[in-house]
């Protein structure tokens, strides 16, 4: 043991005594059930119904007071009580109006306290005392530990219990413990979150939902697509954000980059009110649960919306040309226009191009921007670099945040590993060096890392990088081989605007090609599984694959999707028992949730379970535990 180890040690555990009670410590809580993992994909932007999710743990927080009320409860108060335990504020607000007297109020109290006790009681039972008492509020500490570990059944203690409740009563403290309590079930509900990308887009309040993750008590972040764009942005990635703020257009969500974030678009706006006219094919899509915008606001969004596109478009083509190394010729677009912009001519076939909005196009260059084109670009990346909120949100999204992660044997990671039709790692050369599989995600890992902490020059190698990960061939975070988003808006051609993807999207439902891939990022094929995000599945498609060791939970948080799916979105659950898969209907509301009872859970389905429970001894926390304990073992003996 080297010498500054052991003076650490020494200072952390003055005496043997203290290493004695460390050690016994961190072998009991090896004995103690492994925590509920509570895995999330593609929230895109969808606040409203994340929170729901998180609130009730996927199902999770029903599923205790059921395992807590048997035979007590009905179904009706059942579900009542659970949506207290989401929405403790509103419900108590909803509860009172209902109430015809101080009495029947009161009275309400005592029963809820009660039961909201004895149900923290079953959520605290898996945890160690000094963690719930951390999840605990603080204003409330004292009195929570004393009701929580309290035998309310003693006649010595009876009379103790039941002042304290009343106290709380009397006092008019009632509400504000059963509002903390309700928060602190959430949190023991659930020991840690995973998020499986794209946090951002299409939605209209991925800050809030950054908020949300920054106060969550455990969480870890696989870095999506669309995240991705986001994380370019404030690196200095022009096209990062002129493919950002193109899609906020698309989606009527610009009031993210101007009021959530604060990055003013003013010159933007005015050039684009300057130069483009209504074009139907840019009309924002705008969703039922949006506010409704006003036709000056829409015309001007579309307006905005072409300006983007096409500045978007001349951008791709200048980081093709001078990154030979990408291979993306085929997606350098503009010069492929031929007859004044009427028609295209693609891999030898042509087509006449529709809505089409190429007033800054010079067709002798066609990829230089114009000076005004350059200027707002130049603000625009100076704004992302230096907006303050965004910077903090995303600083946390790297803190926490990976390309890829191996997580108590499972394999996390939102889009794919680029493979060949044949099930071989596929490579990225650059510069002379090739990279596959688990290097691949690394490499691009390595390179966002370095570009995000030191913005540079809007073309270095690494700011294009990217860019790249968006939407190049072999970026494991799209995984097709080409994006087709100037097919969609000018060709009208299904054909032609077909996005082939990965052979990995067909391997996936092959169990030894998975079995492989764990096997390649060092994992255990034959109790790891691989949890995937990215690809909405499609209605009648099945989440499960390859003999259960593919998992994909993108299922429609998205409003975008939820026609495609038909359902809003699935979550994966995994606890000591063994893997739950939760299926959700589309979100409505709190206050239908509130007044009307209403929740989204729709099935919930068991993937694997346990012959006996999981502990935590056999979790990566475990595993770095009994390292612990065996270096206190051997400081023990040096003592």
């Amino acid at each position: 043991m080297n010498s500054y180890y052991a003076t650490l040690l020494e200072k952390r555990y003055p005496t043997k005594q203290s290493i004695v009670t460390e050690i016994i410590n961190l072998e009991a809580i090896l004995n103690l059930p492994k925590g509920t993992e509570h895995f999330v994909s593609d929230i895109h932007g969808e606040y409203n119904a994340f929170q729901h999710v998180l609130r009730n743990g996927s199902g999770n927080v029903k599923q205790k007071i059921k395992e807590t009320f048997n035979g007590r409860l009905t179904e009706a108060n059942i579900q009542d009580f659970a949506i207290l335990i989401y929405y403790p504020e509103e419900k108590l607000i909803a509860k009172k109006q209902q109430m015809t007297s101080k009495s029947e109020l009161d009275q309400w109290y005592l029963d809820t306290i009660g039961r909201m006790l004895e149900l923290l009681q079953k959520t605290a039972t898996k945890y160690s005392r000094s963690k719930v008492r951390k999840a605990i509020s603080p204003d409330f500490l004292y009195i929570t530990e004393e009701l929580l570990y309290s035998n309310s059944n003693e006649l010595d203690q009876r009379d103790y219990y039941n002042r304290i409740i009343e106290n709380l009563i009397d006092l008019n403290q009632a509400e504000a413990f059963l509002t903390v309590t309700a928060y602190t079930i959430q949190r023991l509900v659930v020991d840690h979150l995973h998020v499986i990308g794209d946090i951002f887009d299409r939605g209209p309040n991925p800050d809030k939902i950054m908020k949300t993750l920054m106060d969550y008590h455990s969480v870890d972040i696989q870095w999506g697509n669309h995240d991705i764009l986001w994380l370019g942005g404030v690196a200095g990635s022009p096209l990062c954000i002129a493919n950002l703020l193109r899609i906020c257009a698309r989606y009527n969500n610009l009031a993210i980059v101007e009021d959530a974030y604060g990055i003013n678009l003013r010159h933007l706006a005015s050039f684009a009110d300057k130069i483009y006219q209504d074009n139907p094919a840019f009309s924002p899509k705008v969703n039922s649960a949006q506010e409704e915008i006003t036709e000056d606001e829409r015309l001007l969004m579309t307006k905005m919306h072409q300006a983007m596109a096409i500045i978007q478009f001349k951008l791709e083509g200048q980081i093709i040309q001078r990154r030979p190394d990408f291979d993306m010729d085929n997606r350098a677009i503009l010069d492929k226009i031929i007859n004044d912009g009427t028609e295209i001519d693609i891999d030898g076939n042509r087509y006449s191009l529709q809505d089409t909005c190429f007033q800054t196009v010079d067709w002798t260059n066609p990829y230089e921007l114009t000076a005004d084109e350059a200027e707002i670009m130049d603000k625009l990346v100076q704004s992302f670099i230096h907006a303050t909120k965004l910077r903090e949100h995303l600083d946390f999204m790297m803190r926490r945040g990976s390309m890829f992660k191996r997580y108590n044997g499972n394999l996390l990671v939102h889009g794919c590993i680029p493979v060949m039709p044949n099930g071989e790692l596929e490579s990225f050369d650059l510069k002379g060096k090739s990279y596959a599989g688990p290097e691949l995600l690394l490499f691009f890992e390595d390179n966002l890392r370095k570009s995000y902490a030191e913005p540079k020059k809007s073309t270095d190698l690494e700011t294009d990088l990217l860019w790249y990960l968006w939407q190049g061939p072999k970026s494991p975070l799209f995984g097709k081989h080409a994006m087709k988003t100037f097919e969609r808006y000018f060709i009208d051609n299904k054909e032609v605007q077909i996005e082939i993807p990965n052979a990995y999207y067909e391997l996936r439902h092959n169990e030894d090609f998975c079995r492989h891939l764990l096997e390649e990022f060092e994992l255990n094929p034959d109790n790891g599984k691989i949890i995937n995000g990215h690809t909405p599945v499609k209605r009648g498609h099945e989440p499960v694959m390859a003999n259960k060791k593919m998992i994909v939970i993108d299922g429609g948080f998205s409003k975008a999707y939820q026609a495609t799916t038909g359902i809003g979105g699935y979550t994966l659950l995994s606890n000591s028992y063994g893997l739950q898969l939760v299926a959700h209907q589309p979100f409505t509301s709190m206050w239908d949730s509130i007044e009307n009872g209403t929740d989204i859970i729709s099935v919930k389905r068991i993937i694997d379970s346990e012959v006996s429970r999981q502990t935590i001894a056999e979790t990566d926390v475990g595993q770095e535990l009994a390292a612990r304990v065996v270096e206190l073992k051997k400081y023990l003996r040096s003592k």
